[in-house]
C-alpha cells in the first residue's frame, strides 16, 4: 500500500483528492470545518517536503454550475485552518486551471472550483480524468468520504498516474482502522449497531459476524427483533417484512458463538416528542400507544458491562433519538462506556452519521481512537465491499 510517506514532494505538484464536501448554514459560511481539518496533515507533508498542492473536491449535490456550490465559500477556512494562503481557480480543467496548476510554486496551494460541475465527474468520465491528471506531478486521494464512488476524480485518474499515486494520511489512518476492526483486532471484537433500520445494516451484521465476539443492537431496529421473538413494542418503529430475517440473524450468531445483546429494558413514550410523558419499560412488553424511544437503565448498564470487556470496538449508530435531550441518556452512556474502555487500552472505531453526531455533540472525539470521516464509505467497507477509490491505487 503505496502512501504519502513514500514519496518525496520537492519541486513536484501534488494532485490531492480532498473531500471538502462541508455543511455550509444560510449565509453560505462553513457550519462544520472537520473535513477540512482532517486533510491539514497531508497538505502540511507535501508542502514541508519543498513542493506544492492542488486540492480538488466536491461540494453538494449541484445540477451543472450552481454559485451556492462554490468551493470560493470554503476559501477562507481552508486558509486559516491549513494556515497558508490559498489560490483559488473557478474551473477545475481548462486554460485557467492548467495555467494556475503551471504557474504554482513550491509551497504554494491551489483549490479548483467543484469537481461537480461537470457531470462527467460523477460519470467517471476517462477524458474528463485525463484532463484533471494533466495539473499535477503525483496523484494523492485523501478523500474517504468519497471512496465508495467510482468518480473521474477518485477512481478513473490514478490510472494516469502508474507509479506515482498513494494515500493521503487520511485514508491510510481509515483504512487501518476498519481493518483492525475487521481483521487484525485484539479479541474479544465488539461492535455496536444502532439506527433505526435493520434493512441498512443487514449486509454489515452479515459481514461481521464471522469477525466479532459480541454484537450490541439498539435503536429501532431493536423492536424488529423484539418483536419477531413474540414481544409487544406498542407503537415502536419496526419493519414487520424483516421479522424473518432478524431471527436468521441470531440463528446465525448462535452457531458462530457470537453474543447477541439487545435491551432489556427502554424509556418508552406516548409521543414522539422531547415533552411526552414516558416510563421505563420492559422492552417486550410496552403497553399500546407506547413507544421505546431510548435505552432503559438495566439496558444501559448491562452494555456498559460488555463494552469494558472488549478490546476491538466499533460503533456505528446510537442508542435512541438522541437528537432529543430526554432520549440522549442510552447514547451518551454508551459514548462513556466507550471511552472507559478506550482509556483502559482497547481500539475505538466509531462510523456513520449519527454515531459521529453524536460523538461530536457529547465531546467524545477526543476520547475514542478514531472517529471515521466517511460514512457511505465506511459503510461498505463494513459490509466487505471493495471501494473503487480504494482499489484504483492499490492496482
Amino acid at each position: 500500500m503505496k502512501t504519502i510517506n513514500d514519496f518525496n514532494f520537492k519541486d513536484k505538484k501534488a494532485l490531492i483528492r480532498v473531500d471538502f464536501n462541508v455543511p455550509l448554514d444560510d449565509q453560505l459560511k462553513v457550519a462544520d470545518d472537520t473535513r477540512i481539518a482532517a486533510a491539514k496533515p497531508t497538505i502540511i507533508k507535501v508542502l514541508e517536503d519543498g513542493g506544492s498542492c492542488i486540492l480538488m473536491s466536491h461540494l453538494g449535490r449541484p445540477k451543472g454550475v450552481q454559485e451556492e456550490f462554490s468551493l470560493k465559500h470554503i476559501l477562507n477556512d481552508v486558509e486559516q485552518i491549513i494556515g497558508v494562503e490559498t489560490i483559488f481557480v473557478s474551473d477545475c480543467i481548462g486554460e485557467e486551471a492548467q495555467t494556475a496548476a503551471d504557474n504554482l510554486k513550491p509551497g504554494q496551494i491551489l483549490l479548483l472550483e467543484n469537481l461537480r460541475f461537470y457531470k462527467e465527474e460523477e460519470a467517471g468520465d476517462k477524458t474528463f480524468a485525463e484532463k484533471l491528471s494533466k495539473l499535477g506531478d503525483i496523484y494523492v486521494n485523501d478523500a474517504f468520504g468519497t471512496a465508495h464512488r467510482a468518480h473521474a476524480s477518485t477512481a478513473v485518474i490514478a490510472q494516469f498516474f502508474p507509479d506515482k499515486k498513494c494515500f493521503g494520511y487520511l485514508m491510510e489512518q481509515e483504512i487501518q482502522s476498519i481493518k483492525k476492526v475487521m481483521e487484525t483486532g485484539e479479541k474479544p471484537v465488539l461492535a455496536v449497531l444502532g439506527g433505526a433500520k435493520v434493512s441498512s445494516k443487514i449486509t454489515i451484521i452479515e459481514n461481521i459476524l464471522d469477525k466479532v465476539d459480541h454484537l450490541i443492537i439498539g435503536g429501532g431496529m431493536t423492536f424488529t427483533f423484539v418483536k419477531a421473538q413474540g414481544g409487544n413494542i406498542g407503537e415502536s418503529i419496526c419493519e414487520d417484512d424483516k421479522m424473518e430475517l432478524a431471527l436468521e440473524i441470531l440463528k446465525k450468531a448462535r452457531a458462530k458463538n457470537v453474543k447477541v445483546h439487545l435491551p432489556v429494558d427502554v424509556v418508552a413514550a406516548d409521543a414522539f416528542s422531547n415533552d411526552a410523558n414516558t416510563q421505563i419499560v420492559k422492552v417486550a412488553h410496552i403497553p399500546d400507544g407506547w413507544q421505546g424511544l431510548d435505552a432503559g437503565p438495566e439496558s444501559i448498564q448491562n452494555f456498559h458491562d460488555v463494552v469494558l470487556q472488549c478490546k476491538t470496538i466499533l460503533w456505528n449508530g446510537p442508542l435512541g433519538v438522541f437528537e432529543m435531550e430526554n432520549f440522549a441518556k442510552g447514547t451518551i452512556e454508551l459514548g462513556n462506556a466507550i471511552a472507559e474502555a478506550t482509556k483502559n487500552g482497547a481500539f475505538s472505531l466509531v462510523g456513520g452519521g449519527d454515531s459521529v453526531a453524536a460523538v461530536k455533540q457529547f465531546g467524545f472525539e477526543d476520547k475514542v481512537s478514531y472517529v471515521s470521516t466517511g460514512g457511505g464509505a465506511m459503510l461498505e467497507s463494513l459490509e466487505g465491499k471493495t471501494l473503487p477509490g480504494i482499489a484504483a491505487i492499490l492496482e
